[in-house]
């Protein structure tokens, strides 16, 4: 196909279309989960309320750069996305958006982002930002996801940033409780993510990407998949262990954990993609719901302690 017949679907598209379009490359649901977990981090760094102009400029900023990261992965990603039933719908894999639409919207994003955090957060949660940014867009992205299939292992420390950010914007500084929610979706990001993998594995064989179902097999990615889920209900308990949280806590982290661990182990036992695909969905529910809990319980602990 000529560039003059790519290039005529761009000149004539509505700006209703094309807003939809720049929309779309910012992977709108992920970049909200992303938000919400920075918003829990910011509420829970303060013993009160904390200020609202921080708390908006923050999330905000975060939202800005994560988006940004969001459209370059399709940008880079581009023709791995036309192979996949999953992502064939992006703009730039249909090749609505031209490769410079994509990076110009992306670089424009990240550096409003940026600037916002720089004048109204503080510069630690301006520069941890950033390195989300790198971390994801850059060294997850084009160098982890297309070489190990441990990728999303690595990768996922940028994926578990959010309630670091959070924090930092609210304190400027980054403690043990910001560490311990890092950890939490650090070791949750596998699960989530091999599920998905599991009943998407044709997509991603035919991308080319090595990703644990694809090189190691279905058995052995449900296996880790229940394994991580008990190692994660570990890590749940330590909100609860280190004092950032109480009871009302703990008891949404144990039924939740349960269930996770009860969805892993029978799709360990007994396999379908209907499965994998319920058990990926309620790992977004596990973590919402986690992280709502303890929003709940921090602004109601000093009333029933």
């Amino acid at each position: 196909m000529s560039s003059e017949a790519v290039s005529h679907p761009h000149a004539s598209a509505p700006l209703g279309s094309r807003v939809r379009q720049f929309y779309a490359l910012t992977k709108p649901r992920v970049v909200q989960l992303i938000v919400f977990c920075a918003f829990v981090g910011m509420l829970l760094a303060e013993p009160g309320l904390p200020p609202l102009l921080p708390v908006i400029a923050a999330s905000l900023g975060i939202w800005l750069v994560a988006a940004a990261a969001a459209a370059f992965n399709c940008l880079v990603e581009r023709r791995i996305d036309a192979k996949m039933a999953r992502t064939a719908w992006r703009p730039t894999a249909k090749g609505e958006l031209t490769n410079t639409q994509a990076l110009v919207f992306s670089a424009l994003l990240c550096a409003a982002g940026a600037l916002l955090l720089a004048l109204w957060v503080n510069t630690l949660t301006l520069w941890l930002t950033l390195a989300t940014f790198i971390g994801y867009a850059v060294i997850y992205t084009m160098v982890l996801k297309p070489l190990t299939p441990q990728n999303i292992v690595i990768g996922g420390a940028s994926g578990a940033m959010p309630p670091l950010l959070g924090w930092a914007a609210m304190r400027g500084d980054v403690g043990p409780e910001a560490l311990i929610l890092f950890l939490i979706i650090f070791l949750w990001t596998p699960p989530h993510f091999w599920a998905l993998a599991l009943y998407r594995a044709e997509d991603y064989r035919r991308s080319g990407l090595p990703m644990l179902p694809v090189t190691h097999g279905n058995a052995f990615t449900r296996l880790q998949v229940l394994l991580y889920t008990f190692v994660l209900f570990a890590a749940t308990l330590l909100p609860f262990i280190h004092g950032m949280s109480g009871w009302l806590y703990l008891a949404a982290a144990v039924v939740l954990g349960g269930m996770f661990i009860g969805y892993a182990f029978r799709l360990w036992r007994h396999y379908s993609d209907a499965l994998a695909r319920r058990t990926f969905v309620f790992s977004i529910v596990h973590l919402s719901l986690l992280f709502a809990a303890l929003l709940v319980d921090h602004y109601l602990k000093p009333w029933l302690s």
